[in-house]
């Protein structure tokens, strides 16, 4: 069996709760895949006093079945069958009270968003569950869990009603960082150096359900083929699949990223709008929140523009990939990937992808610069008028005087800064300077897999970071 990677902050927060003399109601939540259930399990083992999971796409009727089947498994005696969610829930009170176990009684219930069907009166029955009883217990630990943002961030965490503010715990669950993914891959037998895990973090971004789908003797890309390329391919559908099970109508949603997919630097409101033909109001402003709480899109302002000019920038490496690569090809018995290891297509991708992954790891990137205590704020920034036009992917603005101008490379070796390009890094330094009339010190810094080559333009970088670094 897989022990638990990694979570130790999350760990440490449920352990807490557990300790507590207060009840709690914690909201554990994060995109499909990321491994909330595994950790809620594998954190309580045999402490749960009840424990159920919501079924997508069944009737209430059917929800309260299997809702009486767990309760019947727990209690270890028969309950009549409920017909609505007042009389289930009168019933998970009966069994908490009848409860032997000391200390907290840990409710856990998963996929709460699918128990909430049409005209189900399923909020209504929890908010009489939590406000008229759980509430005025110290021995509750009420665990709510589920991947639907718009669901959790309405009904739970913007609720209106009776659970407005009752919610004493978020936890978002975030996917792993390089480091806790070589830690995952050591843990199953993976022979893969940090190369390889960067690889399959380039793919897969980090999602533990997606690593495991992995098979230790073959390289990252026969494995990319074998789950993405192949006609039975455990992933081939997975984008849709997610998309489907997050988001309501995921229609509009998979528009958005599709857009965003094609610009790598990101798009502010009005491209979007232009190159979706949505309407520029309430719901599209819904709709990249949850994109952003889910972890598809960032949200950043560009120096000296307001919170109205943010920009949105695609960032789920899987999503990138299954729009750049997987989307609409045909396969070449199941070896796509692996023959496309030097194509030029290829290497354009993994440009693209490397910046994502350096955009998950600004903690590591920060520590390595020495400013991990550091208040910074962190934004990309393009040129309004010089032609041709000057970007800077990742400014990282510091309380400390120096603004650190991020150029970010991937290559299979040290890489090498000319002349010409020395001379460009210059152009852009001067470009942001004037532009923005930002008063501090500008440190261009690389962020590379090998680290830089000695050259006689070497100097034209500050500060460096590399791949080792980014586990940290």
């Amino acid at each position: 069996m897989v022990k638990i990677v990694g979570r130790i902050e999350e760990k440490r927060l449920l352990e807490a709760c557990y300790a507590s003399n207060k009840p709690e109601f914690i909201v554990v939540y994060g995109r499909r895949r990321v491994g909330k259930t595994f950790l809620i399990r594998e954190t309580f083992h045999d402490r749960f006093c009840f424990r159920f999971t919501g079924y997508a796409n069944v009737t209430k009727e059917r929800q309260l079945f299997r809702f009486n089947v767990a309760l019947r498994e727990f209690a270890g005696k028969d309950y009549p069958q409920a017909k609505d969610w007042f009389v289930a829930f009168d019933q998970l009170r009966s069994l908490i009270e009848e409860s032997q176990i000391d200390g907290k009684k840990v409710v856990f219930l998963d996929e709460m968003p699918w128990m909430d069907t049409r005209k189900s009166d399923f909020l209504s029955a929890l908010e009489g569950f939590w406000n008229g009883w759980a509430s005025g217990r110290e021995d509750i630990l009420f665990i709510v869990c589920g991947s639907a943002a718009s669901w959790i961030a309405g009904k739970l965490f913007g609720n209106k009603g009776g659970l407005h503010n009752r919610v004493t715990r978020r936890i978002y669950i975030e996917p792993f960082s390089l480091k806790e993914c070589e830690d995952f891959f050591r843990s199953t037998g993976f022979v893969y150096d940090r190369r390889m895990v960067l690889e399959s973090y380039m793919v897969f971004g980090g999602i533990p359900y997606y690593m495991d789908l992995m098979e230790k003797e073959y390289s990252v890309s026969q494995n990319v083929d074998r789950l993405c390329f192949s006609q039975d391919g455990a992933l081939m559908n997975e984008f849709s699949d997610a998309f489907a099970s997050l988001f309501e109508k995921p229609g509009l949603y998979i528009e958005i990223v599709t857009a965003l997919a094609q610009k790598a630097s990101g798009m502010n409101r009005y491209d979007i709008v232009g190159k979706t033909g949505c309407a520029d109001g309430g719901t599209l402003t819904k709709v990249l929140g949850d994109l952003e709480r889910c972890g598809f899109v960032r949200k950043f302002s560009e120096y000296g523009k307001r919170s109205k000019g943010a920009v949105f920038q695609l960032i789920d490496p899987f999503s990138l990939f299954y729009l750049k690569q997987m989307q609409g090809r045909v396969s070449l018995g199941g070896s796509n990937w692996t023959n496309a290891l030097r194509s030029g297509e290829r290497n354009a991708w993994n440009g693209y992808a490397f910046e994502i992954v350096c955009f998950w790891h600004i903690p590591q990137i920060k520590k390595r610069l020495g400013i991990a205590g550091v208040s910074t704020a962190v934004y990309a920034w393009r040129s309004r008028n010089t032609v041709p036009g000057a970007q800077i992917d990742m400014v990282i603005d510091r309380m400390d005087g120096i603004a650190n101008l991020c150029e970010m490379k991937y290559s299979n070796e040290r890489f090498s800064i000319d002349r010409k390009y020395a001379e460009r890094l210059a152009e852009k330094a001067a470009a942001f300077a004037q532009e923005t009339g930002l008063r501090k010190a500008l440190h261009t810094t690389f962020v590379t897999v090998c680290g830089l080559a000695e050259s006689g333009y070497r100097h034209s970088a500050q500060s460096e970071v590399t791949l080792d670094d980014l586990f940290d």
